[in-house]
């Protein structure tokens, strides 16, 4: 039997939310607009699974390039590569 490896595979503890947390306020977080240049923290709402970026980019820094849609394009660097995400404003997080 093959062993299947989706796009949540490995993610049990980082996709949960803790039981105390809720139900945050997601409208509000959807309505987040970002500037290009800002600095944004991707960290994954697992209650939405629209605009959602790779597991494992959970927790990383990068800055907005621009805007698709409803999504945000962030760069990041991951080792030596930059790479560009695509994420909803839920899963993003302003960097003060």
């Amino acid at each position: 039997m093959k062993r299947s490896r989706g796009f949540r595979s490995k993610s049990r503890n980082k996709l949960t939310k803790k039981i105390r947390k809720g139900a945050s306020n997601v409208i509000t977080r959807a309505m987040q607009n970002f500037e290009n240049g800002e600095k944004v923290a991707i960290v994954i709402d697992p209650s939405i699974h629209h605009g959602m970026p790779h597991p494992r980019y959970h927790g990383l820094t990068g800055e907005v390039v621009g805007k698709q849609g409803r999504a945000y394009i962030i760069k990041i660097r991951d080792k030596r590569k930059i790479k560009h995400i695509i994420a909803f404003p839920e899963h993003l997080r302003k960097v003060t």
